[in-house]
Order: structure tokens, then C-alpha cells, then sequence
């Protein structure tokens, strides 16, 4: 089954109910900083949102330093941004 890329209007529309999440410069990606207490906590993060990517089947573009998560969702099979990221970063979102 091909997985759509989102249009301009409605990744426009689903990014409105996505605050924090930014959009990459070519369209194709969005992006959020997490910041936490300490590592262990940027870790418990993590390893919750490793559990939910492996069972959404849809993993993230990602990087730990201390306290700081960085994310990046995009769907390479969709050549940009698809209906999972947005469900990957509901998902995240209710962290």
C-alpha cells in the first residue's frame, strides 16, 4: 500500500494543532526540541518513544545530548510528510 504525501493545505492544518512542532525548511519534515530535568529523564522519554515507533511501526529521525531530545519525523516511503508523522507526533504529544 503507497503512503500519500501530504498537501501543502493539509499539512498547513495539521501542523496548526501540533504546537512546538516546526516545519523543515523544504516542507518535507517537522521537527521538536524536547528539554527535560536530566538524563534520566530524557532517557525514560525516549525509550517510551522508542516502544510507540516500533509498534506504530514508523520511527523517528532522532538525537540525545543530556536533558535534550531532537526529533524529526518524515516519511522516506512518501518522498516528505505523511498522516503518520502527524499520528507519531499526536502520539508523542501525549507524553
Amino acid at each position: 500500500m503507497a503512503i500519500s504525501r501530504l498537501t501543502p493545505s493539509e499539512r498547513d492544518e495539521a501542523l496548526t494543532a501540533l504546537a512546538g512542532w516546526t516545519l523543515s525548511e523544504d516542507g518535507r519534515a517537522i521537527a521538536r526540541r524536547f528539554t527535560f530535568a536530566d538524563f534520566n529523564e530524557a532517557f525514560g522519554f525516549m525509550t517510551r518513544v522508542a516502544l510507540l515507533a516500533d509498534k506504530m511501526d514508523h520511527h523517528p529521525e532522532w538525537a540525545n545530548v543530556y536533558n535534550r531530545v531532537d526529533i524529526t519525523l518524515t516519511t522516506h516511503d512518501a518522498g516528505g510528510l505523511s498522516q503518520r508523522d502527524i499520528k507519531m507526533a499526536e502520539a508523542i504529544e501525549a507524553f
